[in-house]
């Protein structure tokens, strides 16, 4: 039986910065979402707000009238919102501290630690709740170096990355693993950040808290283990931020511990800026193409678009366009599904589909 949660995203929900709120909404493996506490939303249903399509989780207006709604305190309280603010301010301390009191356990994907904060162990300590910090990195005795073993791997690594932070490379990533698991095969996903983590993927960790000296090395670690344990006949690595931004090194981590031998690119037509950094101007797609294959020495072998601002019609004039001038499969997962990403797969990967079609 899956835990059940509230999931918090106020005044974020479908936005950028409720991304965390937004893929626990789609899917969650661990967690039974009961409700997004969002009052600027309140009364929706939030799949049908995100996607066109009811997923029965309603969005409510506070933590009280969400438990009065449900009859019942849930067992967690998730903050779904990553902001780039360093630190929260005195309102979601409060909104903290209230879901502390109800009895519910608290699930940070912050990068700031509640397990460091003086007044929130004491009332953890009073409410008897416990405090789960996701992207907390682990003990140094725990971390491990790169080695090099990835190269000797022989199972598929494709990883799913972006032209900018938030452009839903983990949705696509999920929901690739999801239609390569309706084939027949065994995929494994690797997440590299809090909200894939919080969906309950069984290998992974928040790349962005490591220090550079042990990032690469833990990306390849969680890759050698999934392939030990599992036996994968693919391996769907989430990516994070991009290789073209100045704000992130997660990228270029990513890739060199995945060493994926394919790489799915994610991009935003209509973004003119990157995320939260508006006097950052979006790269071009193509220079991300190239910087991405010369740095790797991959291949990119599909697009898949964000359809975020654009209408229908745009949205399928551009994956004309793309096909056309990038001579790439491209797609958009929530519109289309992943049917042209499978057949890219099999397509670089042809021993994949001769064993679907064995089965």
């Amino acid at each position: 039986m899956l835990a059940r949660a509230l999931v918090y995203s106020e005044n974020e929900f479908g936005k950028i910065d409720g991304k965390v709120a937004n893929g626990l909404a789609r899917h969650s493996e661990k967690y039974a979402i009961l409700g997004i506490i969002d009052s600027t939303k309140e009364g929706l249903d939030s799949g049908e707000y995100l996607d066109d399509i009811k997923n029965g989780i309603p969005i409510f207006s506070s933590i009280n009238t969400a438990i009065d709604a449900l009859g019942y305190v849930p067992e967690y309280f998730i903050y779904g919102i990553a902001a780039q603010a360093a630190f929260l301010d005195q309102e979601q301390r409060e909104i903290i501290l209230t879901a502390m009191k109800t009895g519910m356990n608290f699930v940070n994907g912050l990068p700031e630690f509640f397990t460091d904060d003086d007044e929130f162990i004491r009332k953890a300590i009073e409410y008897q709740v416990q405090i789960y910090d996701l992207r907390k990195s682990p003990p140094r005795k725990n971390l491990h170096n790169f080695t090099g073993r990835i190269h000797d791997i022989t199972t598929p690594v494709i990883a799913v990355l972006g032209t900018d932070c938030a452009v839903g490379k983990r949705t696509t990533a999920v929901k690739l693993v999801k239609a390569l698991r309706l084939m027949g095969l065994n995929p494994v996903f690797i997440a590299t950040g809090q909200t894939g983590l919080l969906q309950g993927a069984k290998y992974g960790l928040a790349v962005d808290v490591l220090t550079s000296g042990f990032a690469t090395g833990e990306i390849e670690y969680a890759i050698l283990n999934a392939d030990k344990k599992e036996h994968p006949d693919i391996i769907i690595v989430e990516g994070q931020g991009a290789l073209s931004h100045p704000a992130y090194s997660s990228t270029s981590a990513i890739l060199r511990g995945a060493v994926p031998e394919a790489v799915i690119l994610q991009h935003p037509p209509k973004r003119k800026n990157h995320a939260d950094y508006p006097e950052l101007p979006m790269t071009t797609l193509e220079h991300e193409i190239e910087l991405m294959e010369l740095f790797s020495n991959t291949r990119v072998i599909a697009l898949t678009i964000n359809h975020e601002d654009m209408t229908d019609v745009e949205l399928i004039d551009t994956i004309h366009e793309y096909e056309s001038k990038f001579e790439r499969p491209t797609t958009d997962v929530l519109k289309y599904g992943c049917d042209k990403l499978v057949d890219a797969i099999f397509s670089a990967f042809p021993n994949l589909q001769k064993r679907v079609a064995s089965q």
